[in-house]
């Protein structure tokens, strides 16, 4: 089934590699540039599959993630969804995660190299007398996200048409018709939710993996240029996606990789909560997540300073048609958008970014 899908990505030009979780990660199509213009004004596709996807189930499920995690999930409906992180009893991060609220589960879409920890987590907290069913769904289906202005117009084009001006996040299971010839996916059919997982407008669409070479092939007909990892990481960077093992850490907390968007403060008790209502009563946040615009080429780790004083860390770089650019941990005393810091002989600018003002 997922070799369907690779025999014709390989086609259109995919190189793969495995990653670190030993799941299959396209880096390109060999059309970065393509791809890149085709998310500024048409329709760019990401396959994320090798992202997991674990879901939880039965009648405590809604207050058993309410308690686990930063997000509101005791007022979710199904359909509607958010973006949560998983912290530690400190609040420092696991996991920036999405998840679908539906009528009888919630689907949590997890980064790559969280899957197994998050549900080794989660299982723990798990009591005897808790309805809860937690099950790793990553290997029976698929993800994709579209990202680009005309994502709505192309999903239309395959009778889509559902999700329109809907709130981030929401979401609808699409039987056929009007999505023939599908059958199967999502409890037969495919899951469409408004977000491409960027500050990009687009769709994530998650499905069975018997339905992953059709699915993809009928979007890719009506227009959606294929997207490798290697665009997606260029631009989560310019846009402030954090990333784990890179902005999200044991050394950070959501309030410093200003994930505000996820965070509830008057939901009550969760794993790490006193530490996030401690640090935003008192207005303890030391450190923030920004861009950092470069003169030159920088590895990840360089101290950043002004003068001869540290101020910050850069966590991610990445090289683009317009420069360097970085995303870096400042302290919150040295200041913020517009600031100029060094690094070792390269120079750099503190700049906002559009993911992190979701």
């Amino acid at each position: 089934m997922i070799q369907e899908l690779h025999d014709i990505q390989a086609a259109a030009g995919a190189t793969f590699t495995e990653s670190t979780t030993t799941e299959t990660v396209i880096v390109s199509f060999g059309n970065d540039a393509a791809a890149i213009a085709a998310t500024k004004q048409g329709v760019a596709l990401y396959d994320r599959t090798h992202w997991g996807r674990i879901q939880i189930s039965d009648s405590d499920r809604l207050r058993f993630l309410h308690n686990q995690s930063t997000n509101n999930f005791n007022i979710l409906k199904p359909g509607q969804g958010c973006d949560t992180v998983f912290v530690t009893s400190t609040a420092r991060t696991i996991d920036l995660t999405t998840a679908y609220a539906t009528e009888d589960a919630v689907i949590l879409l997890v980064s790559p190299n969280r899957r197994r920890q998050l549900l080794e987590l989660l299982d723990r907290y798990i009591f005897p007398m808790d309805r809860v069913g937690l099950t790793d769904i990553t290997d029976t289906t698929v993800a994709f996200s579209l990202l680009g202005p005309e994502s709505t117009q192309l999903l239309a084009k395959i009778g889509v048409t559902e999700l329109q001006n809907q709130p981030y996040a929401a979401h609808k299971l699409i039987k056929p018709p009007p999505l023939s010839p599908y059958q199967g996916g999502d409890e037969g059919g495919v899951r469409v939710a408004v977000g491409s997982g960027l500050a990009t407008p687009g769709y994530t669409l998650i499905a069975a993996a018997s339905d992953a070479a059709r699915l993809w092939t009928e979007l890719a007909k009506a227009g959606a240029v294929p997207m490798g990892d290697r665009v997606w990481e260029q631009l989560r960077i310019q846009q402030g996606r954090p990333a784990t093992d890179f902005e999200l850490t044991d050394d950070y907390n959501p309030l410093e990789a200003r994930l505000l968007h996820t965070i509830t403060y008057d939901k009550g008790c969760y794993i790490g909560q006193e530490t996030i209502a401690r640090l935003n009563t008192y207005k303890g946040v030391k450190q923030q997540l920004w861009g950092l615009q470069l003169s030159g080429a920088v590895e990840p780790g360089t101290a950043i300073t002004i003068g001869e004083e540290k101020v910050g860390k850069l966590t991610s770089f990445t090289e683009t048609e317009s420069g360097f650019f970085g995303l870096a941990y400042i302290r919150t005393k040295a200041g913020g958008e517009g600031l100029k810091v060094q690094l070792g002989e390269i120079a750099g600018e503190v700049v906002n970014l559009p993911f992190l003002s979701l």
